[in-house]
């Protein structure tokens, strides 16, 4: 299955070190990123799963990220957990007000950071951290590597595989190839654009097989969605 995508937003090389080693460690596929600026446009270009936001950073400080992610419709729902020196309750309150989800306040145990991601997401994207995925008829077992659509078995290759699962996380939203490469093959391997709509036509047609209606939408021009 695809890795839950985290995005770190932190100034100091020193922790952004320690926290790409570590969570990467606990099987998160990290992005690291050093001020605010930067978070806002990497997450408007590919938002991640969940963000780890410090409060203190360079151009824009992380209360402001949180709350511009807030506002807006398309990344109002992504994990926040806000990484802090600040220990004082009031700092605490403002920032779960401005939407973190979660807070941990400097110095922390790493091991203390991956928990709280992964309790995030099982409160709020749940679908990220279940073995058993569903949408509409499509049900996709993770610990099985099994799918089903209605009563039937569907037989998917590994890379078919990987996509349904990526694309059954946010039902209805639209990924680009770019996105899609990103998320199925990695950022490091080059492979060509067109690949994905070769593998997303041998999903379709594993899902179409007995005579279910093409639950994916092709956006032109801008990718691929699961409808439900």
């Amino acid at each position: 299955m695809a890795a839950t995508r985290v995005l770190v937003v932190e100034d100091e090389e020193a922790l952004q070190a320690l926290l790409d080693y570590n969570l990467g460690k606990e099987g998160f596929e990290v992005t690291l990123v050093g001020d605010g600026e930067e978070a806002l446009l990497k997450i408007e270009e590919d938002r991640p799963d969940v963000i780890v936001l410090d409060w203190m950073l360079p151009n824009v400080s992380g209360i402001e990220v949180c709350r511009r992610v807030r506002s807006k419709h398309e990344t109002q729902n992504i994990p926040i957990v806000m990484l802090t020196a600040r220990g004082e309750e009031a700092d605490r309150i403002r920032g779960l007000d401005m939407g973190a989800d979660d807070y941990l306040t400097k110095p922390f145990s790493m091991g203390e950071l991956a928990a709280r991601i992964r309790a995030v997401l099982r409160r709020i994207r749940p679908a990220l951290v279940a073995e058993t995925v569903t949408a509409g008829d499509i049900a996709v077992d993770r610990a099985a590597h099994r799918v089903r659509r209605g009563e039937t078995e569907i037989h998917l290759g590994p890379t078919e595989f990987r996509l349904l699962d990526h694309l059954i996380q946010n039902p209805g939203r639209v990924f680009s190839r770019e996105q899609l490469l990103n998320a199925v093959w990695g950022s490091d391997v080059f492979v060509e654009a067109r690949t994905v709509d070769v593998h997303i036509g041998r999903l379709r047609k594993a899902l179409c097989k007995h005579g279910h209606d093409d639950p994916i939408r092709t956006v032109r021009s801008a990718g691929y969605a699961l409808e439900t």
